[in-house]
């Protein structure tokens, strides 16, 4: 009998870089309204926005991938050759044939990568961080690139006001590898398959959602798979430092915070609110805001992260991560 050989790697992973990039367009709610029956008022009410990025046509989806994956590796301090395998979670390429990923790879210098797309919507960056810990735990990869990436302007009717108030573009990237002492959690993940009617691509030209069965569906069931995801790396809520949940809804992130809070988590535990400068960008949303968030001073390194994205499909998934 032939005996196949099995490999494995090191028992621990952690984010080694981090790195974003926005289109240069900024569109403020009053430049909205003069398209569309809104309000600056009436937007930032309803999802707490004040202004997000749009970008320029000839703005591509793998454009901003590769911007955030070259800075997430300058970060690192590492070199391309460095990393074996990328993937790019999106949702919204022009097309499913070729990926992003090896585009993506290519144009950044990581030669004969693994590379691949994964598609979980606005989970895909949670989804993406799970898969590389899991490949580089078992051996598979040595250093994977994570690049979370959206270009939702594509896919958003102008002057639909329900959506395209809310979705914005831009890329967040974070390079994985091997550690000594865990710095990722186990990922806690799952889907709603029946609620898959919420949010879909209508007459796969444009992306439609219905506002309040998602709403309805995230302040309530979001906290519980934080919560999962914490068990799973044996902390408590109180250990969490940083909350970076999905920024779809300001009002949806300000509800799963509530929930945690009364839970255990701690009252200066900091809360990620990016959503009010940069929109909902999709599976971008999470790493983008830890970069903003780390910049900015408001997150540093070592601190206990709680990361949770949830979106179409409906799909979700989050994890414990360890600031670098």
């Amino acid at each position: 009998m032939t005996t196949l050989r099995i490999n494995q790697g090191p028992a621990a992973t952690r984010v080694l870089g981090i790195g974003s990039t926005q289109p240069e367009r900024v569109v403020t709610n009053d430049d909205l309204s003069q398209i569309m029956d809104t309000s600056d008022q009436w937007i930032r009410d309803r999802v707490g926005i004040i202004e997000r990025r749009f970008a320029d046509k000839d703005e591509l989806l793998v454009d901003m991938a590769v911007t955030a994956g070259k800075r997430a590796l300058e970060d690192a301090g590492l070199q391309p050759s460095e990393v074996d395998t990328v993937i790019v979670p999106n949702c919204t390429m022009p097309s499913p044939i070729p990926n992003a990923a090896g585009q993506v790879a290519d144009r950044i210098g990581v030669k004969a990568a693994g590379a691949f797309d994964l598609n979980a919507a606005c989970a895909g960056f949670c989804y993406g961080l799970g898969v590389a810990s899991d490949l580089i735990r078992s051996g598979s990869a040595g250093k994977v690139l994570v690049i979370g990436a959206e270009k939702l302007t594509d896919w958003v009717e102008p002057t639909d006001r329900a959506n395209a108030i809310i979705f914005a573009d831009g890329a967040g990237a974070a390079v994985v590898g091997p550690a000594d002492e865990p710095g990722i959690g186990p990922v806690a993940w799952g889907s709603a398959g029946d609620l898959v009617d919420t949010i879909y691509m209508r007459d796969h030209r444009y992306l439609y959602q219905e506002g309040q069965s998602v709403f309805r569906w995230a302040t309530t069931q979001i906290a519980p798979i934080a919560l999962k995801a914490l068990e799973l790396a044996g902390i408590e809520p109180s250990d969490v430092d940083v909350l970076i949940p999905h920024q779809a809804n300001l009002r949806i992130v300000e509800a799963i915070a509530k929930r945690l809070r009364a839970k255990g988590a701690r009252e200066d535990m900091v809360v990620a609110d990016d959503i009010r400068y940069s929109g909902n960008t999709s599976s971008a949303s999470i790493p983008m805001a830890l970069d903003h968030m780390r910049k900015a001073g408001t997150v540093k390194p070592g601190d206990v992260i709680l990361m949770v994205g949830f979106g179409a499909g409906l799909s979700y998934a989050g994890q414990v991560v360890v600031c670098p």
